[in-house]
Parts: C-alpha cells; structure tokens; sequence
C-alpha cells in the first residue's frame, strides 16, 4: 500500500520535475541571450513595504526577538494615534506579502488601513522576512527544528506582545489569520491562554486545525511522515521550498512567455491548495511568484502530514522514544481548545483542499467562544481565494470588515452585526 502511494507521489512529482526543467531551461536562453536580463530581473524585485508605499500608504519595519533567538520582521502600515491593532498572520509559505497583492483598493490589508485600522503584517519563522536568530544561521539545520507548534508558542506571543507594548496597551488587538496563521493562533489560545486574552478577536481564513480530510496532494504525503529519508530527499532535510532567484525571475520571464507557461506557472503554486480559474486573476501571477513560496521550514509540512494520518489536533509527533523523552507518553498531547478564552470567527469554502468543510465543522463545535460560521457564497472559491480571489472584496471582506466594526474601540457601541450570522451553517 505505501509503495504504491510512494509510485503515485513519485510520478506527481516527476511531472512536476520535467515542468520545472522547462522553465529552468527557458532562464538560461533568455540569460544567454539578453545579458540584461539579470539586471532587470533584480529591478523586478520588489519587498512588501517598498509596495506598500507604491500604494500610497505609508510603511514600517520592525524587527521581533523570539524568547528562542529569532528574528522576525513584522511590517506595518500605521494608523493614527489611538487606533485600533490589528495583526495578519499569513498561511503556508506565505509571508506579509500576501495581504498587498492585489492592490490598492482589492488588498484585504489597504481596506483596513482605509477603515482607519493601525494594520501589522506578521512574518512566521523561516520565511523571506524572518530569517534571522541571535545565534544560528539558516545554514545551521537546527534553525528550521521548528514547525508551526513553535510559530504559535514563540513566534505569535512575541509579536503580540511587542504590538500592545508599543501602543501602551494592554489587550484590544484584533487578529485574522489565514491557513496557517489559524493553526499558530489555536497552538498560542490553548498554551498561553494568558496571552490569548489580549487579543479582542479572531477572524479565522480558511481555519486548518483537524485534517481528516484534506483534498490536498499533502495527503499522499502523510503515511511517509515519520520516514526522514524519504521527507529529505522529496521535500529537503531542513528547508521547504526556499524562495530563490529563479522561481522569482520565472515570476518576470517565465509567465510572460505564452498561455500554457502561464497555465505551468499557476499549477505549480496552486497544487498543495487548490484551483479556482473563475476567481483568479492571471496578470497577479508574477507578483505572486515573485513572493511566493516565501519559505518555511519541512517539519511544519511533515507535521500537518502527521494531523491528517492521527486524525487529532496535537504537538508534533517524534517517535514513541523521544515522545516519551519530552511528553512522558508515547504519543504526543492534543491541543486543549477548551482553553481557548477568545471569540473566534470562521470563514470558509467548500472547494478548500486543506480546510474542508467537515473538519472546520469539527474544529468549530469545540472551540468556546464563537462568533459565527460563514460559508463562502460561491462554490469554487479556494483556499488562495481568500487572498487573491477576484471577488474577495465582495464574498469575504465586506462581511469581515462589517464584522470587525464591533471590536474597533473607536467605533463602540455598534453591535455586532446581523449580516455576520445570515450564512451560519
């Protein structure tokens, strides 16, 4: 049974192989032939604040130290003074980028800044933005011991501290998270509840907490989860998918070819979460592989891989030995949501590969606090759409932002909306 998953994997994987060789063949014509061609693809290269302020608004970075040595970077589009906080943690080899995207006016994050929100881009460990650490180098394959347990644990109790910290406060931050940036949200409300209780919030993207099913190719993945030799030599020993300078310049190049490399380019994005052709806008496509993946580390893919196989919501899973080492049991302890002392709201779909709706029915009943359950009102929409979606704006953001209203102190006494409530499933 393994090996023939193993077979199936590996022919997924080879056609992926002979796609991507295209596309690297197409960088040294084109570098063969255009000698100007490495200059203008650094031209190219645009970072998340430097678009920001092309957008009109201004822009910060700010730099946070882990209580384990990271570095993270933590852009942000500041409000005035007074206003209210609120933190986009992006997804899966996301990185602050994915909330400015698409633009001035479509961006969920420059609709925040328009409602007059002090709006924080938060960066995970490991990605393009936060690959520093006081002592270890990315070099060092103890840098990405790390999955998003330690994200949530670490990364997301720095950030907000620091955010409230220097807005002289002590709760009222507001909190969306997409994909992954739900799952670090669920680890930090259940380990540090203390922390949790400062935030007013949280808005749920695409919440993955249970896997049990996934449509996403991750799923042929997870027999092979405790395989190391295997998950090194598919998926890299320490690092998942680094950014690097030719997937970047295939985002100039490459997807200006003709419309089947455009069609390659967008599989190669789109595979572990889905595709959605009605809500996505192909002229996006070489911004978002100028920024995406943005790196992390293969433990955070290996242990949403061990979510699906155990069917439980739970630390990552190292072994009976070692298990017993640092959990003193054989299996590693389940996330206690019960914990979880924050109103949380979920937004979802049903063509979603990693956040199907049964698991987020799941994850939904046993969550505390609830402020409502919103099922996209359009039948493709993806994953990604919930970032780059054509109709975003409409579907989601309007029924967010209306949502939020309640949790913005300059805005009290509103109530929360009724509109929120009008698609609870």
């Amino acid at each position: 049974m393994q090996y023939s998953l193993l077979c199936n994997f590996v022919q997924m994987n080879l056609e992926m192989t002979i796609r991507g060789f295209y596309s690297f063949l197409t960088f040294w014509v084109l570098v063969l032939f255009n000698v100007s061609a490495h200059n203008t693809f650094m031209e190219f290269i645009e970072t998340a604040p430097n678009i920001i302020r092309r957008a009109g608004y201004h822009a910060e970075a700010h730099t946070v130290e882990t209580d384990d040595g990271y570095l993270l970077t933590v852009h942000r589009i500041p409000g005035k003074p007074g206003s209210t906080p609120v933190l986009l943690q992006h997804g899966l080899l996301g990185s602050s980028a994915d909330w400015i995207l698409p633009g001035k006016g479509k961006a969920f994050a420059y609709l925040l800044a328009n409602q007059g929100y002090d709006v924080w881009l938060g960066n995970a460990r490991g990605n393009t933005y936060s690959r520093s650490h006081a002592s270890l180098s990315t070099s060092d394959s103890k840098f990405w011991d790390f999955s998003w347990h330690e994200m949530g644990i670490h990364d997301l109790p720095a950030v907000i501290s620091y955010i409230l910290e220097l807005k002289n406060q002590e709760n009222g931050l507001i909190y969306v998270g997409h994909s992954m940036g739900t799952t670090m949200f669920y680890v930090m409300a259940s380990e540090h509840p203390e922390i949790a209780r400062k935030v007013s919030a949280m808005f749920s993207l695409a919440p993955v907490g249970f896997m049990n099913h996934v449509k996403s190719p991750i799923r042929i993945v997870a027999p092979f989860s405790h395989d190391i030799e295997i998950i090194a030599h598919f998926f890299g020993a320490n690092e998942f998918l680094p950014q690097n300078m030719i997937l970047r310049f295939l985002a100039k190049y490459g997807c200006d070819i003709d419309t089947s490399e455009e069609k390659i380019c967008a599989n190669s994005i789109f595979v572990l979460c889905g595709f959605d052709q009605a809500q996505f806008n192909n002229t996006l496509m070489p911004i978002i592989l100028n920024h995406t993946p943005a790196g992390t580390s293969t433990k955070s893919l290996v242990h949403y891989a061990q979510e699906i196989t155990s069917g439980k919501f739970r630390q990552y899973d190292y072994g009976t030995e070692k298990n017993k080492e640092l959990y003193n049991s054989t299996n590693p302890p389940e996330y206690i949501l019960s914990n979880i002392d924050v109103p949380i709201a979920f937004y979802y779909a049903d063509n979603d590969w990693l956040a199907s709706s049964v698991d987020v029915d799941r994850l939904y009943k046993e969550l505390p606090k609830k402020l409502g359950k919103y099922k996209v009102d359009f039948p493709k929409f993806n994953h990604l759409d919930f970032l780059w979606g054509i109709d975003a704006p409409k579907l989601v953001y309007e029924r967010l932002l209306s949502s939020m209203k309640k949790y913005n102190k300059k805005k009290e006494g509103m109530g929360f909306p009724k509109i929120f409530m009008s698609r609870e499933e």
